[in-house]
């Protein structure tokens, strides 16, 4: 349980009722640099949140060396498989510097958003709100992507 979720930008101004469902379903995780917090083909469970540290976003092609795709910073998201419902992560995400999160499992997320339409859909907003910010005019269709996998 994370006692000050609504510290963290992205939960700030969101409903103290919102925040009580939230607030059991967060855990507190740490990892060293160089540690693979989640790695491309592992089954998909959780959605972290970074409060500190970096993390690269690598790809693996079958065909060719890993790539990074981008580094995500503190505020940021990673593990997006989890959320949408897809079985397994798509890329790995390798601490770059010591890292502070706190991560959600996909599947209370989506029983939360389920149980609570009206809590899900300013979670939901919320979450398309922080990836849609690096792409002008996405938060829609990051929000449908999210809603579906929700529904899923």
């Amino acid at each position: 349980m994370i006692p000050d979720l609504e510290l963290l930008p992205l939960f700030q101004g969101l409903k103290a009722d919102h925040l009580a469902l939230l607030r059991p379903l967060f855990e507190r995780v740490k990892f060293a640099a160089g540690d693979t917090v989640v790695g491309q083909g592992e089954s998909a469970e959780y959605l972290y949140l970074i409060e500190r540290g970096k993390i690269a976003i690598c790809y693996k092609p079958y065909d060719g060396e890993s790539i990074t795709l981008t580094h995500v910073e503190a505020g940021g998201l990673f593990g997006w498989s989890a959320v949408v419902g897809s079985p397994h992560y798509t890329s790995s995400g390798i601490a770059v510097e010591a890292l502070e999160a706190i991560r959600v499992r996909g599947s209370d997320l989506r029983r939360l958003c389920a149980a609570h339409p009206e809590a899900g859909r300013a979670i939901l907003d919320r979450l398309a709100d922080s990836v849609s910010a690096r792409w002008k005019d996405a938060h829609q269709q990051i929000r449908a992507v999210l809603k579906s996998g929700m529904n899923g």
